[in-house]
């Protein structure tokens, strides 16, 4: 069983010394807030790292987003300055470029440009400001590749990518986040379906899986093994040729 505050100590350790190897003395935090688990556990774990003056939230909505609220409260509840940037027509304008090609979008494209219009601001804002971008992704969504490549997988640093998204929950009540921003139920907040809506299974389902290695549906623990497979793309290295000189 996790020792939630062991970890969370050396997260919060590690994240210090990623810093404090690897930039400025002031250089921030980047983290985009959805007011999902992952982004308000990365959030706090950086406040607690680095202190509240060095992070900076920054919200992207595509449009209207039912639940924003939660990520400004979020921002509030940390004490952390933050900006919002909606993306809602850089992503239609570029729908619009590609229409005039004639290419024809698909919902692969429909699906992932979003995420990498926001990861693009990111990197745009951490331009800006001087900072390092967080990811926000876990090991349970990595493991089946549920992530966008160069979109929320992409990030200068991961404090979250070897932890199950229980194991998540568990270092997000640790830092003493209220359950709202813990316990709030998975979303991608592009096509307004739960992650487990989406997958076909539990987050229960996989992280027992993924630890134990134990899954009572057999037709889901071949499910899980196909996606693991298929996706691994998204956390490996880009293959590159390598010379061979004789």
């Amino acid at each position: 069983m996790l020792d939630a505050k062991r970890v969370k100590n050396q997260i919060v350790a590690w994240i210090a010394d990623y810093f404090h190897s690897n930039a400025l003395p002031a250089t921030k935090a980047v983290v985009g807030i959805s007011g999902g688990k992952d982004s308000s556990v990365v959030a706090a774990l950086c406040v607690t790292a680095l202190g509240k003056d060095r992070i900076l939230g920054v919200l992207m909505p595509q449009g209207e987003q039912h639940d924003i609220e939660v990520a400004y409260d979020l921002c509030k509840t940390l004490g952390i300055a933050y900006v919002e940037i909606n993306i809602k027509e850089p992503v239609l304008a570029l729908y619009a470029a590609f229409a005039q090609t004639g290419l024809e979008l698909n919902d692969i494209a429909v699906f992932n440009t979003p995420a990498r219009m926001r990861m693009a601001a990111l990197y745009a804002v951490s331009a800006i400001v001087g900072g390092r971008v967080a990811n926000t992704s876990n090991l349970s969504e990595d493991w089946i590749g549920y992530a966008t490549k160069f979109g929320d997988s992409a990030g200068d640093f991961s404090p979250l990518a070897d932890l199950t998204v229980a194991e998540v929950i568990a270092v997000g009540k640790e830092l003493g986040l209220p359950a709202k921003f813990v316990d709030k139920t998975p979303i991608d907040g592009l096509c307004g379906k739960t992650d487990e809506d989406n997958l076909g299974f539990t987050y229960a389902v996989l992280d027992r899986y993924i630890r134990e290695g134990i899954c009572d549906d057999e037709e889901i623990r071949k499910k899980i093994d196909r996606l693991h497979e298929l996706n691994l793309h998204k956390v490996q290295s880009m293959p590159k040729f390598e010379l061979q000189v004789e």
